[in-house]
């Protein structure tokens, strides 16, 4: 009975030591092998990522992306793990993950159908909307007095989608104008040029500082849509995607 129990218990600490152990191929096993690590991350998003007094990169995603670094080292059993960081705009973030420039983007994306055709993501790690930010002169305190108005939105994004479908759906009559970046939205608020921005609401409460004037603008009640955020992962790889989100389980249940 005694060595029967011993069997058993020895077959079940196997099996759990193999459940536990990381597989390495994809880019994980290329991470181990140059104990390095790319991150992208945009400078335009704050807070969740940009670049601080020192020229570094700071952020909610950045601070989260560090530790998911910390225990990715844990996971293979490595130490000192090189990180390397790669500016991206809200055009370049995704081709980074595919062309092989990083290996995450901690940024702050939306996780969508289409993109999942180009890239993978990682569990939410933040849940934010599409809102709106207008320059109060404009005379605009809601949704529908965008009517004859124009609007901002970074192009390519769901921000604009969202901005658009509203739109249609209301029969609102507004000029959607395209625009290159967060900053090149407030630049056009400022001058005038644009009367309101359509973006994540959390990240327009983060740039409004940026502008000339910050008083002068205001944030709208409407909300166009629900933005989930995910880390960008390179597409089919299980490997580092399970990392991540071990890394992620990890540090959301952890009480530091």
């Amino acid at each position: 009975m005694v060595r029967t129990t011993s069997l058993v218990l020895g077959l079940l600490l196997a099996g759990t030591q193999c459940a536990s152990a990381q597989v390495l191929d994809g880019r994980l096993k290329q991470i181990a092998a140059t104990k390095s690590i790319a991150i992208a991350h945009r400078t335009d998003a704050p807070p969740f990522s940009f670049v601080d007094a020192g020229k570094e990169p700071a952020g909610f995603t950045i601070d989260l992306c560090r530790r998911i670094v910390a225990s990715i080292e844990r996971q293979l059993g490595i130490t000192g793990l090189k990180v390397k960081y790669v500016p991206v705009t809200t055009q370049t973030r995704f081709d980074a993950i595919t062309k092989g420039q990083a290996d995450l983007e901690c940024g702050a994306s939306t996780i969508t159908l289409s993109r999942m055709k180009a890239v993978d993501f990682s569990s939410v790690i933040f849940m934010n909307t599409t809102g709106l930010l207008a320059r109060s002169a404009a005379g605009v305190q809601s949704l529908p007095d965008l009517a004859g108005k124009r609007v901002a939105a970074v192009r390519g994004t769901s921000n604009e989608r969202a901005l658009s479908s509203q739109l249609a759906r209301r029969q609102i009559k507004a000029t959607v104008v395209q625009v290159g970046s967060s900053d090149e939205a407030i630049a056009a608020l400022d001058a005038g040029s644009v009367d309101a921005f359509a973006s994540d609401t959390v990240l327009l409460v983060g740039l409004t500082p940026r502008s000339k004037d910050p008083k002068a603008l205001a944030l709208l009640g409407d909300l166009l849509s629900y933005e989930p955020y995910g880390i960008a992962l390179p597409r089919g790889d299980a490997s580092l995607r399970l990392a991540v989100n071990t890394a992620l389980s990890q540090t959301f249940s952890s009480d530091a």
